[in-house]
């Protein structure tokens, strides 16, 4: 019992981590569709490489960011009780625990985010990599770009892919969630300035939306 009081001793002391529970909602009403994968490695002259995937008509470029580049979220303290780019580097990322201000976020299992479906508002972001030149690193490790469909979620596995529904317009896109965010009260996922334009809230920099995680074979 002593043992116990005093790791909790220790956590407060070293991260100040007020735990955050689960404000999501996990349901067995998940997209039933299964989506193929097709996955691409190119090689540049210099030795680097991006993978490109593609689900349907929608396409991801995956460059792995330099690690001299900043975090789209330099407020992530620690990723999995490491400093985040160490844990990056050694692939301690997925659905590890994270510390932003003071509070701990725990991500959901791989099962749990299979069964992933929830309503609230969606945000964007992307004038990072406008303002930094070189760009910001996402929270698996990935160069942010805001052309591509990718999106932040505090709680999904990294790498995950989910469908994004505008509830106002109807309009669906599907988006590869590489980072951690958005730390904003009442918002559930920020997609980049492409997901936003193309869901039709790009102007108006808020949406009501439905996020479901999608099956995925292949890749």
């Amino acid at each position: 019992m002593n043992r116990i009081i005093l790791i909790l001793g220790i956590c407060l002391i070293l991260e100040s981590c007020s735990l955050i529970t689960v404000p999501y909602k996990i349901t067995k009403a998940t997209i039933k569709t299964t989506y193929n994968i097709t996955k691409f490695t190119i090689k540049t002259t210099i030795g680097t490489g991006k993978i490109i995937y593609k689900i349907g008509k929608f396409t991801y470029v995956v460059v792995k960011a330099p690690f001299n580049v900043p975090l789209t979220h330099p407020e992530i303290r620690s990723i999995g009780g490491l400093p985040p780019k160490i844990a990056i580097k050694e692939g301690k990322v997925k659905n590890s625990p994270y510390v932003v201000m003071g509070k701990r976020y725990v991500p959901m299992s791989i099962e749990q985010a299979k069964h992933y479906r929830q309503i609230g508002y969606a945000s964007w972001y992307g004038y990072e990599t406008l303002r930094q030149k070189g760009g910001h690193m996402t929270a698996d490790g990935e160069l942010f770009d805001p052309k591509q469909l990718t999106a932040a979620h505090k709680y999904l596995p990294l790498p995950w892919y989910v469908k994004v529904t505008n509830l106002e317009n109807h309009r669906s896109i599907i988006v590869r969630v590489n980072d951690r965010g958005p730390f904003v009260k009442g918002r559930i996922i920020d997609l980049t300035m492409e997901g936003a334009k193309r869901l039709g809230f790009y102007k108006k920099g808020v949406a009501k939306v439905l996020v479901e995680s999608i099956v995925v074979k292949g890749g």
